[in-house]
């Protein structure tokens, strides 16, 4: 809703006229009300990509009509009937908005099409900004100049109450910006050079943020949920009862934090991303937060708060994760994967990577997944023996299964209830070694023969867990992420890789690789590249199509690093890293930011044609363009600054989304108006000299 009040209040100040605001405002809710018959029929529910999607499209919505109804209302300004002007004025403008919609339809196709798990979180995205997009078309075509028709009229300011003095003091300081612009624009054509270095200039200095690590990268930005888990693992061996008593000790810790407002408590289990595990020395406690508005300390603060409680606990390891925007408790998001043949190898070098992890900043909960800790009791059978007895190792195998873990053997039934009977050892003899050289077997002769006759037995103490990664031993080497986007500690972590390598001090024959959030950040990021290449190759290939020309679409796509520019500045600016959805947002920039440098290259066509001179032309094009390009873009931005400075809870992973489209837009805006001119007049010189070029060489085959 505060996004409509601000779209409406900047066309109230352009358009200096409730009317005409309010003509153009329909169009907001005829479009979406049609969208939600489209997700309909795709069967989409309102759920966080939609509900996203319909909050960002506000400001898109209304660029149509906003082009549609600014040239009609021109046409009524020079005394034409307000029906012949929307038919005039739709008719003038219709190929420029036909344009600038289908280069937005075509960005977010790629999108739509990718597969794999962007393709699963962006698709309903994409496909309902799609939908809204061609009925946003289709209103400012129909309903647009039928309600201008209608309604629309001169607006007389003669400044009798507040509003019409503010509309007439902002129109006058409107021109005296226009006519600064136009000066610096009649500058920029007789400088060009300058123009196009200090352009230069600012896309390296944007990039140089991300080659610095001023901008970091992750999969999904942590947002402040209110809620996280945290992961008790005490020394293998624990029994249930001492881990409950531990376990309990915690909760009343976290229950004295004035900010914890539930907990629940699982013992005996825990869970980590979409994995379980089921041990008598693990433990589980999901917190949940007072509101956000309600505490003052965030929820990283506060789990770093809870990591500092729990340093005095002894033997207890405890990894904090915070709660993800899935509503699930977010795997661990730096994972890399040890392999070789020898585990000794493996943990060698897994224990070498924890030490040096501990060390990058931003890390915290530092572990291996396996680790030699379990006390066992190891059987080694004399094959010789137990074949001269006429057993087998499934034999064995079997009986010491039945003894330990038990075996079902039957049913009981109790009036209506069933219970399993289960056979094993007395719980005595399973909790002392000292019996079970004494498990006897029957031989297929009929004798007994006891365990010990033909085994030896070495106590030892074996790993935790045995993992295997393609046929070889394994250790997952774990952190958390704190402060920090896990790509930069990626980046810190594959350095210490390689001059592990270097040094020796990883054998050849090992192997390591990545998950979790730096395996999806990677795959992401690759096929989100691959989808800004492609909305870049659509972009063109639709102008090609509408333009006829292969030049002027070049010249209009010279507006798309020049919102990079502003993009990457204010993520920096913000501390916002580069995610899926920052990259979204980018990409989103491809089709928006085009519309401006479209609305200037059709004018400047359209006066060249009328026979201006070409200085002349460029000069009055942007003259007559410039409020509709601060309208559009300005509706466009202030319909996204809800998002952007939202503070509600967990509203971090999509106010990047929201900043890089702000930034992307605001650059592009202000250098649009002056490299776009300096661009067009380059490649109309090249298209003169190639012309010249073909129609010399036609003359000299003649």
């Amino acid at each position: 809703m505060l996004a409509v009040l601000l779209v409406a209040l900047v066309m109230m100040l352009f358009l200096h006229s409730l009317r005409n605001s309010l003509i153009v405002l329909v169009s907001i809710p005829t479009s979406l009300i049609t969208t939600f018959t489209g997700m309909y029929l795709f069967g989409f529910s309102l759920n966080l990509m939609t509900l996203l999607s319909l909050s960002l499209v506000v400001g898109v919505l209304v660029d149509d009509s906003i082009v549609v109804l600014e040239n009609i209302y021109r046409h009524i300004e020079r005394g034409e009937e307000p029906r012949n002007a929307a038919l005039a004025g739709r008719n003038e403008i219709g190929f420029t908005a036909l344009s600038i919609t289908l280069v937005d339809v075509v960005v977010f196709l790629p999108l739509s099409l990718v597969s794999g798990i962007v393709g699963n979180i962006l698709r309903e995205f994409s496909v309902v900004m799609v939908i809204s997009t061609l009925v946003s078309l289709f209103v400012s075509f129909t309903l647009t100049p039928l309600l201008a028709s209608r309604f629309s009229k001169v607006e007389k300011l003669s400044g009798k109450n507040p509003f019409e003095a503010f509309a007439i003091a902002f129109e006058r300081n409107f021109q005296n910006f226009r006519q600064k612009y136009l000066d610096i624009l009649q500058w920029s054509l007789l400088n060009p050079r300058k123009v196009f270095f200090s352009a230069t200039l600012l896309l390296a200095a944007s990039f140089s943020l991300l080659v610095f690590g001023r901008i970091g990268g992750e999969f999904i930005e942590v947002s402040d949920r209110g809620e996280f888990s945290v992961l008790m693992e005490l020394e293998p061996g624990t029994n249930l009862e001492e881990t409950n008593r531990l376990t309990r000790m915690v909760e009343r810790r976290l229950s004295s934090m004035p900010e914890v407002k539930k907990l629940l408590v699982n013992v005996g289990s825990s869970s980590e991303g979409f994995f379980n595990q089921s041990a008598d020395n693990v433990s589980e406690l999901n917190v949940r937060l007072t509101p956000k508005e309600d505490r003052i300390r965030s929820t990283g603060d506060i789990m770093q708060a809870v990591r500092k409680s729990l340093k005095d606990i002894p033997g207890l390891k405890a990894s904090i994760n915070p709660i993800g925007i899935f509503g699930t408790a977010n795997e661990t998001p730096v994972v890399v994967i040890l392999s070789g043949p020898l585990r000794s190898d493996v943990t060698r070098v897994a224990e070498a990577l924890k030490d040096s992890v501990k060390t990058i900043p931003g890390t915290a909960d530092v572990k291996l997944t396996s680790r030699v800790g379990n006390p066992e009791m190891r059987i080694v059978v004399d094959r010789e023996k137990m074949a001269s007895f006429g057993l087998s190792i499934a034999d064995v195998g079997a009986a010491l299964r039945t003894a330990y873990a038990g075996d079902e053997a039957g049913k009981y039934r109790d009036g209506g209830d069933e219970y399993d009977i289960r056979v094993m050892l007395d719980r005595f003899f399973r909790q002392n070694t000292s019996t079970l050289a004494d498990i006897t077997f029957r031989t297929p002769q009929g004798d007994l023969v006891k365990l010990g006759q033909f085994v030896t037995f070495e106590q030892d103490r074996g790993y935790t867990m045995l993992q295997r990664k393609d046929r070889n031993n394994s250790v997952w080497v774990k952190a958390q992420a704190i402060g920090r986007p896990v790509g930069s500690i990626g980046q810190d972590i594959e350095r210490i890789m390689t001059n592990m390598k270097k040094n020796g001090l990883m054998p050849p024959t090992m192997t390591y690789a990545y998950e979790s959030d730096l395996k999806r950040q990677g795959e992401s990021f690759s096929t989100l590249l691959m989808a800004f290449l492609v909305a870049v190759i659509f972009v063109y290939l639709i102008m090609v199509a509408l333009y006829d020309s292969y030049v002027w679409p070049m010249v209009v796509m010279f507006s798309i690093p020049l919102a990079i520019i502003g993009a990457l500045f204010a993520l920096a600016f913000t501390g916002k890293s580069l995610s899926i959805f920052t990259i979204l947002g980018i990409i989103m920039l491809v089709g928006l930011v085009g519309k401006n440098a479209i609305l200037l290259v059709d004018f400047v066509n359209k006066f060249r044609l009328e026979g201006m001179e070409l200085t002349e032309s460029i000069i009055e094009a942007a003259k007559e363009r410039l409020r509709p390009i601060l309208m559009t873009t300005l509706t466009l931005i202030f319909g996204l600054l809800p998002i952007a400075f939202s503070a509600s809870s967990g509203s971090e992973w999509k106010s990047g989304l929201a900043v890089a489209l702000v930034g992307g837009l605001a650059s592009s805006m202000f250098l649009t108006l002056l490299v776009i001119p300096v661009v067009y007049v380059w490649f109309d010189k090249l298209r003169t000299r190639m012309s010249a070029f073909r129609w010399g060489k036609g003359t000299e085959n003649a």
